[in-house]
């Protein structure tokens, strides 16, 4: 049997090497007796063999272990669980044979750890939280000088403490605890023995301070006594000023909850704002009469929510009086940025088409049917989202101010949005593309593929059959616009 004693609770950095060596002489779990810092030998451990009789070993390839099993170590030293040192040693014997133990949160090693890891972060936090600090005074160069005591539930404070050199580095601050001391000069963090709270002088000059901190941020509205308890246990509160006036907070927020909705202002529904703003955009627009007036009009529109997060609504371009019109769904990121329809991905595959088809572009109207960009954010990128029927609704107004104004012979609708825009029902591209649908005014519809479809198609093959649809429907579409038996009203 070899006995280990270490002289500090939590010293990770000692247990690393006893537990080393003791890897390195292949001394099993078992055989291992750690002895509690400042605890009382028994008459077992008194009899077994000293770790410094093992011989030291040095390998050529030094031992590896994972650097999340040495993170979670270093915290779980700070437990109090008396057993934490040998328990943190099997897991380390165990590691050399199976590298995936972490990763068995069924193991009773692993569970424990786990467990152990969580306790300790919970109380690094708590001692982050309720550290309450009292000025004692100046020192030199006139920096001030703070005293502070806490008890935490583990051996943290050597672990906790770093976070309050980066948070006050301009004042020297001790911090006391029953295990351990903290110190701080503003150089140099340095640990000595714990202490009592006899050793933090009693001036309250501070305490006023938080009082006021905390009554200010207290909202009785809001109060939940359950989850204030489990975020500020009770075992604190005597160590924080403003805890003595908690009782008192809680026993009166219903009566002050009751006296802030008594003095808040009536509030309009917001429903109100809503319907209010779409009726101003139809006032404006039902004295528009130009294409270039529409243009202007359409971006103080707010009768969807849509122009909230959008750059700006893209209204459609091309000749005044065009015989052939294309609708897309929406403007894309490009567009929405640059304020032009399809001149991103989807755009250059159209063009390409109208290419391949001998048609000019500037000779068609493009445009879409919703005017504003809707996105969802995938980290910093803004990611097309499909609109809805109801915002497909809202602005089919201004497609059709765009289609009265420019009077096309034959308008193509790519995608089912753009159908849908333009004859008010839902249509299946897969039923009715290619083919010739009558709208009023003697005007004739074709459905086709929206070249973002042509873009998403999983293979070549499908991306080449859509292609190649979109372009005889194109091409359809240029010659019904040219003939002189179609109506030009």
């Amino acid at each position: 049997m070899i006995s280990v004693t270490l002289k500090d609770q939590a010293d990770f950095g000692a247990w690393k090497v006893a537990a080393r060596k003791l890897l390195l002489n292949k001394i099993a779990p078992e055989n291992v007796n750690w002895a509690a810092p400042g605890g009382m030998q028994s008459l077992f451990e008194m009899s077994a063999q000293s770790i410094d009789t093992l011989r030291d070993i040095t390998l050529t390839n030094a031992l590896t272990v994972s650097s999340s099993f040495v993170s979670i170590a270093e915290r779980v030293i700070c437990h109090r669980d008396p057993e934490r040192f040998a328990r943190l040693y099997r897991i380390l014997w165990r590691l050399q044979t199976d590298r995936q133990l972490l990763k068995q949160t069924t193991d009773n090693d692993i569970i424990w750890m786990t467990d152990c890891d969580k306790a300790i972060r919970r109380d690094r936090h708590k001692m982050h939280a309720f550290v309450r600090f009292r000025k004692v005074g100046e020192g030199r160069y006139k920096r001030e000088q703070f005293a502070a005591w806490f008890e935490p539930t583990h051996f943290i404070t050597r672990l906790a403490t770093p976070f309050f050199m980066r948070r006050f580095p301009n004042m020297d601050w001790i911090i006391v605890t029953p295990d351990c001391t903290a110190i701080w000069n503003g150089q140099d963090l340095t640990f000595a023995p714990g202490g009592t709270k006899a050793d933090v002088p009693a001036d309250d000059s501070m305490e006023k301070h938080w009082k006021v901190y905390f009554q200010s941020i207290f909202n009785p509205a809001r109060l939940k006594v359950g989850a204030m308890m489990s975020e500020m246990p009770k075992k604190y509160w005597h160590n924080m000023p403003e805890a003595a006036d908690i009782p008192k907070m809680i026993e009166t927020a219903q009566a002050r909850e009751r006296k802030m909705r008594a003095a808040a202002p009536a509030m309009p529904h917001p429903l109100a704002a809503i319907l209010k703003s779409r009726t101003a955009s139809l006032e404006n627009a039902a004295d528009i009469d130009s294409l270039s007036q529409a243009r202007n009009a359409i971006q103080t529109c707010q009768m969807c929510p849509l122009h909230c997060n959008a750059s700006q609504a893209v209204f459609g371009e091309g000749p005044a009086h065009a015989n052939l019109m294309i609708v897309g769904e929406q403007p894309g990121d490009e567009e929405d940025i640059a304020g032009r329809p399809f001149i991103g991905p989807a755009g250059k595959i159209l063009d390409e088409a109208l290419t391949a088809e001998n048609i000019d572009r500037s000779s068609v109207y493009v445009t879409n049917a919703i005017k504003h960009f809707k996105f969802k954010l995938r980290g910093k990128r803004r990611i097309h989202e499909r609109p809805n029927a109801s915002e497909i609704d809202h602005c089919r107004w201004w497609l059709k101010t765009e289609i009265n104004f420019v009077k096309p012979k034959v308008i193509v609708a790519l995608g089912t949005s753009a159908a849908k825009a333009i004859t008010g029902k839902t249509i299946k591209i897969s039923d009715c593309r290619g083919d010739i649908i009558d709208l009023s005014k003697g005007r004739k519809l074709i459905v086709t593929y929206h070249p973002a479809f042509i873009l998403r198609s999983p293979s070549p093959e499908q991306q080449d059959m859509a292609f190649k649809a979109l372009n005889l429907d194109l091409a359809r579409a240029q010659r019904l616009s040219t003939s002189e038996e179609l109506s030009q009203t």
